[in-house]
C-alpha cells in the first residue's frame, strides 16, 4: 500500500453558487446545506485516498464563523491530515466570495474523521499521509491531538455512563 501526498486526493475550491432556495429565514445561506455538502466533499477526499469505500465517523469543531448570503459563490476546499490504521482525519474549509468584488470571507473550518470499509463493511487498512508543505505537517502533527482528545472524550463519556447507569 503506497503512501499518498496530501495534494493528491485534495479538493481546493470546489465552487457552490448561492441561490434563493439556498437561503434560510435571515436571508442567509441554511447551515445544514454546507454540512451536507461537506460530508460529501470530505468523502471524496477520504476515498481518494483509501480507496476503499468511506463512512463518515465523527466531526469535530464545526463552528460558522461568519454568514453567506444571496449571490455569494461558496469555496469549499478538504484534504486528508493524517491517516491511522484504518481512520482519516479530513480538514475542511468554507469560504463565502463576493461575485463582485471577489472578497473571501472565512465562514468554516471543521474536521471530518472517516473510516475505510471493504465488501464486507468491516474496517480496512489505509495508506499513510505524507505531508510535505509546512502547514501540511502542522495539520498532520495537530491531527494526533484531536484524535487524542476524541479517544479521551469518549472514555469518560463512557465511565461517567457507567457511574451513572449502575449507582453503587
Amino acid at each position: 500500500m503506497r503512501a499518498k501526498t496530501v495534494k493528491e486526493t485534495a479538493v481546493d475550491q470546489h465552487t457552490y453558487k448561492i441561490f434563493p432556495n439556498d437561503l434560510n429565514s435571515y436571508d442567509t445561506v441554511f447551515g445544514g446545506l454546507i454540512m451536507a455538502t461537506l460530508d460529501r466533499i470530505a468523502l471524496v477526499v477520504a476515498e481518494r485516498h483509501s480507496e476503499y469505500t468511506c463512512v463518515t465517523a465523527s466531526v469535530d469543531s464545526m463552528h460558522f464563523l461568519n454568514p453567506a448570503g444571496r449571490g455569494d459563490i461558496l469555496l469549499f476546499s478538504a484534504a486528508c491530515n493524517r491517516a491511522w490504521r484504518s481512520s482519516m482525519e479530513i480538514g475542511v474549509k468554507v469560504e463565502a466570495e463576493n461575485y463582485k468584488t471577489r472578497e473571501k470571507r472565512h465562514i468554516l473550518s471543521a474536521y471530518f474523521t472517516f473510516v475505510a470499509l471493504d465488501d464486507h463493511k468491516k474496517p480496512v487498512e489505509v495508506p499513510q499521509v505524507i505531508p510535505e508543505t509546512p502547514i501540511e505537517i502542522r495539520r498532520f502533527e495537530e491531527a494526533e491531538f484531536r484524535r487524542e482528545r476524541r479517544k479521551s472524550t469518549a472514555q469518560q463519556l463512557k465511565e461517567h455512563r457507567a457511574k451513572r447507569d449502575n449507582p453503587i
